[in-house]
């Protein structure tokens, strides 16, 4: 069933305001569906979300069909807005992109391109660990970035952690190269979120210039 999105009084934000009104939603409507024209105006706005070296580490599996959902829902420990949000954004780390240059250099001046080559496989060649830390990085990035142009669109989502990489990987088919980091749920929320729980004042998380010089002070002021 493909919904009409009634945009409600969030969208058209800024993004402070989305910042702020943002919340990970945990119920939605299971009969709120989003069109292929919306899927676009997401991913887009996801896809501009950096990476380093613009090797675009990251693969996102879309899964909007109900059947699938639902077994996705058991590899998530059975979170009930894996089956209910209109879609579940899979995002991936891409661990064999430095490999590709061909791929996200294409588009480079022929200097740029001679002198990024060398540095990307000195970075990531044999190294898997800073594979798997960029992959992590990028997909973080690109899960925010879509959260807010979620927000922006007056939809609601939800970033989740809370799944079984291995039951994910072979349901959806990926390789060793392409692990799943993060789970975003997208759809129109069914339930108001619970109130934020608090965050830390300034002073308990930012220092100036240096470790422990804590001279920014003051409670944050988010709605």
């Amino acid at each position: 069933m493909n919904c009409e999105i009634d945009v409600p009084a969030t969208a058209g934000v800024s993004v402070f305001e989305a910042l702020e009104t943002r919340r990970a939603i945990k119920h939605y409507d299971p009969a709120f569906a989003l069109d292929d024209a919306t899927l676009r105006r997401l991913l887009t706005a996801a896809a501009l979300a950096p990476t380093a070296f613009n090797m675009q580490n990251r693969h996102v599996v879309v899964v909007r069909d109900p059947a699938r959902k639902a077994r996705l829902q058991q590899a998530a420990f059975g979170q009930p807005q894996v089956a209910q949000a209109a879609a579940v954004f899979v995002l991936c780390g891409d661990h064999d992109a430095h490999r590709r240059t061909d791929r996200y250099l294409r588009h480079a001046p022929a200097a740029a391109r001679a002198a990024m080559e060398p540095m990307i496989a000195a970075a990531f060649d044999g190294e898997a660990a800073k594979q798997r830390e960029e992959g992590v990085r990028s997909t973080a990035m690109m899960a925010m970035a879509l959260m807010l142009a979620a927000t922006e669109l007056g939809l609601d989502s939800g970033p989740m952690t809370g799944f079984d990489p291995a039951q994910v990987s072979a349901l959806l088919g990926l390789d060793d190269a392409h692990p799943p980091t993060m789970l975003v749920v997208v759809g129109r929320g069914a339930r108001v979120a619970h109130p934020r729980l608090g965050l830390l004042d300034l002073d308990e998380f930012v220092s100036l210039e240096r470790f422990g010089e804590r001279t920014l002070r003051g409670a944050l002021e988010v709605v």
